[in-house]
């Protein structure tokens, strides 16, 4: 990670943020007279007390164990979506993830009927465990100002970013739905690979 994006990253921090924020409250008592004597350590102060008190940006570990059986992982990705949404995430990456969610948990069990299916399940499997969680960790651990705020690929917001990428997503599974339904053999394994190819990694680069 270079020098401007720690920079930035800790410019758009809570802590910072609430730590300018009463900072300022100090100089606005030092300039209607409140505050004379020592008003530079007051104010310092001020700003050390908002950056140790804001709530720290830790990154969550919303992994999915490959392990699982199918029950625990459709309750597991019932989890993190509820975990998107106590986060306050914008409204468009719940729906999202919410929209994605509602497609593996269609898509895994009909496939765990399929005996001697032509279609491997392993990448619609990685979807659920590791491309979704990966891509959600990245984001989430960005401090929500940066993400709304901070322009970055194009000039666009890592959270416009994401909804691109949440959006692609959502779009191949819908058709993966669909193709498996059909049992359009082809199809399958075109989406397949494209989800491979697209998403394999994504929760570390999808930022650039």
């Amino acid at each position: 990670m270079g020098f401007s994006r720690r920079f930035y990253l800790f410019l758009y921090s809570p802590a910072n943020i609430l730590g300018c924020f009463l900072g300022l409250l100090g100089l606005g008592l030092f300039f209607v007279g409140l505050i004379k004597i020592y008003w530079f350590a007051i104010v310092a102060g001020l700003y050390a007390l908002g950056y140790l008190l804001a709530p720290a940006n830790r990154r969550l570990d919303l992994k999915i164990d490959a392990q699982l059986d199918m029950a625990e992982i459709l309750q597991a990705l019932e989890a993190l979506a509820k975990t998107v949404r106590k986060m306050k995430a914008a409204k468009e990456v719940v729906t999202l993830v919410d929209s994605i969610k509602e497609s593996i948990i269609e898509i895994l069990p009909f496939l765990a009927k399929q005996e001697g299916t032509p279609y491997d399940a392993h990448v619609i499997r990685q979807t659920a465990l590791e491309y979704l969680p990966d891509m959600l960790e990245t984001y989430l651990a960005l401090p929500p100002a940066f993400a709304r705020l901070h322009p970055m690929k194009d000039g666009k917001t890592a959270t416009q970013i994401f909804i691109g990428q949440l959006q692609l997503l959502d779009g191949e599974m819908k058709k993966l739905a669909v193709d498996i339904l059909k049992d359009d053999t082809e199809a399958l394994i075109v989406h397949g690979n494209f989800l491979r190819e697209k998403f394999q990694g994504s929760g570390q680069d999808w930022l650039g």
